[in-house]
């Protein structure tokens, strides 16, 4: 039976082991995936320890992307724009293969929803890891994109790096103009301190739809509470992100790509 993992740390929460469980059974995949906590000071030699006694892949969750993405010896070209890494594949030769789902996975679920169509007006929230591991996959999907970010000089250095991919532009979180967007994306970390970004409320009570990459548990997360405390109706958050990111990861080591809607219709797990 084949070995995957998700590293992590913290890692207890993750919910990578029921999705891909779900997924195996659904395809007939024989495979066994865990969820193991990283060590700050060894994960590197964690991982190849890992891969040596036979494992054929994992994902990586937070704080490790970046590590894994400077250990593996190839690289897809959304890993190499992210300059980081959420999945991981050992090939026949032995050389560890990088990618990156995570974008893959939010536009597969902005897809389900009907939120994507190309030429849109996009604002991000954020210009750190989250956004960088998504901005190639919008792109391609023909997205106007402005990054909005407390520190100017982190949106535009984003903004220049991947201005050859497409229409990206930069400017601070204070200054986002009073405009309609077709769609505000939520990419910041601020929810996991129970903590919302500081954008005025006009501009989420005009948009067209508001999405929070992050998911809580049987409940909203910080950022989708307060939309729905001002008004705003079409909302979502990225439960269905995780699970479509799962998949694409999935399909890249079992040469498969599962279902999602079963899991997506039921709920968080």
């Amino acid at each position: 039976m084949d070995t995957y993992a998700v590293w992590g740390n913290p890692i207890a929460q993750s919910k990578s082991p029921q999705i891909h469980a779900v997924f195996a059974a659904q395809t007939g995949q024989a495979m066994k995936y865990e969820a193991i906590l990283g060590d700050p000071q060894q994960f590197e030699q964690q991982l190849r320890a890992f891969f040596a006694a036979g494992a054929k892949g994992c994902n990586i969750t937070a704080p490790f992307k970046q590590r894994a993405y400077l250990l593996a010896d190839c690289h897809s070209e959304r890993a190499i724009t992210a300059q980081a890494c959420n999945t991981l594949k050992k090939l026949d030769d032995g050389r560890l293969y990088a990618d990156n789902t995570d974008g893959a996975g939010l536009v597969s679920d902005l897809n389900r929803l009907g939120w994507l169509k190309p030429e849109q007006s996009l604002l991000i929230l954020g210009a750190g890891g989250a956004t960088k591991g998504v901005l190639l996959p919008l792109l391609q999907a023909r997205q106007n994109i402005l990054i909005a970010n407390r520190t100017l000089s982190k949106a535009r250095e984003l903004a220049d790096k991947f201005a050859p991919y497409g229409n990206i532009q930069a400017l601070e979180l204070v200054r986002i103009p009073p405009q309609k967007f077709d769609l505000i994306i939520n990419a910041t970390s601020s929810g996991l301190q129970g903590k919302i970004p500081d954008i005025a409320p006009e501009i989420l009570l005009r948009a067209g739809a508001v999405y929070d990459m992050q998911y809580a548990k049987h409940t909203d997360t910080p950022f989708i509470a307060h939309c729905k405390g001002l008004g705003v109706t079409k909302l979502c958050d990225g439960f269905g992100m995780l699970v479509n990111q799962a998949a694409h990861s999935f399909n890249l080591w079992r040469g498969v790509m599962p279902q999602t809607e079963m899991l997506l219709a039921e709920g968080k797990l």
